[in-house]
């Protein structure tokens, strides 16, 4: 494929979120993300890869059901956000679902990205959510766009294992959060009920959604502006800090969390 064709210019054009917008496509570069994105049926369009990378990965792409364009090494850094290109890159379709699809049912277990800007700790966040077993990651407005380049990388693959939804304001999925029978929990290192303790552990059981704010404030935005529409959460849960470090960065809190709920509930279930 000439590094000119229009596929490749356009995917090209997906680096910028408003093209993204557009054409509800987004690129997943890098071996691990284009082998979990081709395992997701319907998701991948193509798959763009310098000869070495094909050479290289040409055994289970060989097996993939998806069209193969090879491209040059400059080509292929292009439609690299890294410094280190590494040569192969899917372009998919865009995936979130409607929330009503992630409210019903089985669900127990939700994370809500309310002002999280960081494509790193959001991207680490779904991986976490993942890991735990999470029934959906939600982001509001406000939050990073979780086709980010730098968000599906730091993903690791798990932006295509569980339901991702792209929302609206944080005070209306609070609504809907509520009305569906979740209980909707915060970390605040000045809250009084603490991770640990059997009664913090209990409540746990409950179906929950965290709510993760922005990196610099917390949950501190999002409560300033919904003073008047009630409570942002239901309950606000320390995590202790015994150690000297202030506090923790938001994507570690949120590891922490999330389990602290998928262990509580599997306890329950057992």
């Amino acid at each position: 494929m000439g590094d000119g064709n229009p596929r490749l210019l356009e995917a090209r054009r997906l680096i910028r979120r408003v093209r993204r917008d557009q054409a509800r496509e987004f690129l997943a570069e890098g071996p691990q993300a284009v082998r979990e994105a081709v395992a997701t049926p319907g998701v991948v369009l193509e798959v763009f890869g310098t000869p070495a990378a094909f050479d290289q990965h040409g055994d289970w792409l060989a097996e993939a059901p998806v069209s193969l364009q090879p491209i040059s090494d400059k080509a292929a850094a292009g439609l690299s956000e890294t410094v280190h290109p590494q040569g192969l890159i899917a372009r998919c379709r865009f995936l979130d679902v409607p929330i009503a699809r992630v409210m019903g049912g089985s669900a127990r277990l939700i994370a809500v990205l309310a002002g999280v800007a960081d494509p790193g700790n959001a991207g680490t966040i779904l991986r976490t959510a993942d890991a735990a077993g999470a029934d959906a990651v939600i982001f509001t407005q406000g939050s990073v766009d979780p086709y980010n380049g730098k968000c599906v990388r730091a993903s690791a693959g798990s932006l295509f294992h569980l339901p991702i939804v792209r929302a609206g304001v944080y005070a209306e999925i609070r609504a809907e959060l509520a009305g569906a029978g979740f209980q909707v929990l915060g970390a605040a290192s000045t809250a009084t009920r603490t991770l640990g303790e059997p009664d913090t552990d209990r409540l746990l059981r409950a179906r929950s959604a965290w709510v993760f704010g922005s990196e610099a404030h917390g949950l501190a935005e999002i409560e300033s502006a919904a003073e008047r529409s009630g409570a942002v959460v239901d309950e606000h849960i320390r995590i202790p800090i015994w150690g000297r470090a202030e506090s923790l960065n938001v994507a570690a809190a949120a590891s922490i969390c999330l389990y602290a709920s998928a262990t509580a509930q599997r306890h329950s279930r057992s």
